[in-house]
This record gives C-alpha cells, structure tokens and sequence, in this order.
C-alpha cells in the first residue's frame, strides 16, 4: 500500500455511474415491484453501501477507510437503469474506489435479482464522474 501517513486529511467525496441495459420486459417488473426475488432497487442499494463499506476487502492495496456517508440512487432510462453511487470521509485517501465499487455492487445485485427475466442484460460505462478534495483538489468528468 501506498503511505498516506504524512498526508493531511481533508474532506473527500466521490460520486460514480453505471448502467444496466434491459429487455422492456425487465424494466417495467423491477419498476412495477414485480420481479419474485422481491424489490430490486431496495436490495441493490443496500448492497451498494454495504460493497462501499467493504471496498478494502475486495480490492487488494486499498486503504480501509471509515467512510462518513454512502449513497445510492437510481434512474430509469428508456432502456436501461442507471446508477449513481456517492461516497465520502474526511481521511487522508479518496473515496473514488467506495464508489466506484458500490456502483458495481448495486448493478450486479440487479443483474442477480431480475436474470430470471432477462439474462442478456448488460453492464456498461461504469467510471468516475467527480471527485472532491484532497491534494489533487476537484475533478468532474467533462
């Protein structure tokens, strides 16, 4: 791991997308409350947060970090259903990983709890549309 011991902590943030592209058939179950494994979107945010929270055990040499908040929303699309994870902490590394690896986790439960209906569903565009603080300062995707 990299040392962060003489770094000063500051307050970070991180918000990152993800969308998973779905038959009609599959769209309208998840956002109708009818697919049999139960709420969809209930279950992929608490796994989002909880994948945030445990970033440190999935990614070798990520620092742990004791995040201060974890977010997940979501958003139907025509095709497909987006993701936006947000994570922070006021810490001495960024959060870009927490994430990035809840926006994984919450599409992968959705994938897992709507198969059933659609197995060719597709997991896309996955990446980091801004970050706050830290020595590097702020960054938004353009």
């Amino acid at each position: 791991m990299v040392d962060i011991g003489g770094k000063q902590a500051t307050r970070r943030r991180a918000v990152a997308t993800g969308r998973i592209a779905m038959s009609a058939d599959a769209l309208t179950a998840i956002r109708d409350g009818l697919v049999r494994k139960g709420d969809v979107l209930a279950v992929a945010r608490v796994a989002g947060i909880m994948a945030a929270k445990r970033t440190s055990d999935l990614i070798p040499l990520c620092h742990p970090l004791p995040l201060t908040s974890a977010a997940i929303d979501f958003t139907f699309e025509a095709t497909a259903i987006r993701v936006h994870a947000t994570a922070a902490t006021d810490g001495k590394t960024g959060v870009e990983m927490e994430a990035l690896t809840a926006a994984s986790a919450a599409l992968l439960t959705i994938y897992d709890m709507a198969k059933a209906i659609d197995k060719a569903m597709v997991i896309e565009g996955i990446c980091v549309l801004e970050k706050q603080g830290g020595k590097s300062g702020d960054w938004v995707r353009s």
